[in-house]
């Protein structure tokens, strides 16, 4: 969208067209040898023998500078003064009344009527001539300073334009984004999943999922790319594609196995991988955290890697909160970095979160973070809800926390609870 920038250039000594000026005297002679005094400076000269005529002249043409005797018959300078303000709203003229009134009273009487400045009469030409210029000086400052807003204003419309196309393309990115999470629950011998996501902004840059290795076992995992916006989600969406659920041939979380049947590899060497491709491949300042794991339906055994991510929140069915973990180094910060692994054990009942740190690094109004403590106490009052249930009360329980219902932080979770054969 191209921009059409005026020129702005201060008007003062140079002008391209002489300034118009209006002469306004019921006395003949006053009126005559003002008149040819401007035309010999090179000004424009109307003239003008009383305050009505002088109306009817600016209703045709509006001068630039108006030189207006204060006492006239009929219409006087004051009253012909608010007039022509009345009519010169957009295109601002300079107003000199020529008074023999020297009284401070009468002089704010004629700055409220709209006057910017006095002559004494009798005037001399120096005088004259040099109050002439100073409000031609004016004249152009206030022009030019019209001129600039005009600019912004219309600098302001094409930025609107363009801040609407972004919004609009934000948005459809939001839609996008969130349809990486292709299912809010999902139902399957042995346990349900449930996940959540929620961007601070229009898009994020957190994800969670999940993708099938073989029957009774599922990988689940939750990731944060650094940063937020659009090249934050734009990242996620990248790394969305190496952990697939559709295409598990692209998914490093898989082997092929002979058969055409598919095996689950250990978290932490996925995790270990992922570090060297995003250090090597990847052309980006961004990195991530992310907590890998496989989980057994069949036993309950949940293996677990843990890169920067948060601990998982692993709630026992009696409604106790435990939350342990390696921490570990964020994805993609430094080569060479070895990512261990641990196993949990889930019993019928139990219920595995894995969240982001939208929730533990959530603020009160007093800037006082949840942390995993505040997570175990919020964890236990929800623990008779389930499912995506328990998801929402959770972000519920987190907007009283933070005193807002927006959020500095994206927040996203994935929840397995964990049926064993019941």
């Amino acid at each position: 969208m191209k921009l059409d920038i005026p020129s702005l250039s201060p008007a003062a000594a140079t002008r391209a067209v002489a300034p118009l000026v209006l002469v306004v005297d019921d006395d003949e002679v006053q009126l005559g040898l003002l008149s040819a005094s401007l035309q010999r400076w090179g000004y424009e000269v109307m003239s003008a023998p009383s305050g009505e005529a002088a109306l009817t002249l600016c209703e045709t043409r509006l001068p630039d500078l108006v030189l207006c005797s204060w006492i006239m018959p009929g219409m006087s300078g004051i009253d012909f003064c608010r007039a022509f303000r009345a009519l010169s709203e957009e295109q601002y003229g300079y107003f000199i009344l020529l008074t023999a009134k020297h009284e401070k009273e009468e002089v704010a009487r004629g700055l409220d009527a709209g006057a910017d400045d006095f002559l004494i009469q009798p005037v001399s030409e120096p005088e004259l001539r040099a109050r002439i210029m100073a409000g031609e000086r004016i004249l152009a400052m206030q022009r030019e300073l019209t001129q600039k807003n005009r600019l912004i204003t219309e600098t302001l419309d094409v930025l609107q334009q363009v801040h609407a196309l972004i919004d609009k393309d934000l948005i459809e990115a939001k839609k996008l984004q969130q349809s990486l999470l292709r299912e809010r629950y999902r139902a399957m011998p042995g346990g349900n999943l449930s996940m959540m996501l929620r961007s601070a902004g229009h898009v994020g840059g957190d994800l969670v999922g999940y993708f099938p290795v073989r029957p009774g076992v599922v990988g689940l995992f939750g990731l944060d790319v650094s940063g937020h916006g659009i090249s934050s989600a734009l990242m996620t969406a990248r790394l969305a594609g190496y952990l697939s659920a559709t295409t598990p041939d692209q998914n490093l979380a898989l082997t092929l196995l002979p058969g055409g049947s598919y095996a689950a590899r250990p978290p932490g060497e996925v995790i270990e991988e992922l570090n060297d491709l995003v250090l090597n491949e990847m052309d980006t300042e961004h990195y991530f955290t992310l907590m890998l794991a496989i989980a057994d339906l069949t036993t309950g055994e949940v293996t677990v890697a843990q890169a920067g991510h948060p601990h998982p929140a692993l709630l026992r069915s009696d409604g106790v909160v435990e939350q342990a973990g390696t921490g570990g180094f964020p994805v993609g910060l430094l080569a060479g970095v070895e990512f261990e692994q641990y196993k949990l054990q889930m019993a019928p009942g139990d219920r595995l979160l894995i969240l982001s740190d939208g929730v533990t690094e959530c603020p009160d109004p007093g800037g006082d973070m949840l942390g995993e403590d505040g997570l175990a106490r919020m964890l236990g009052e929800l623990r008779r809800f389930s499912g995506p249930a328990l998801l929402s009360a959770l972000v519920w329980k987190l907007s009283e926390f933070a005193g807002r219902r927006d959020f500095p932080d994206d927040v996203s979770g994935i929840l397995l609870e964990y049926l064993g054969d019941a």
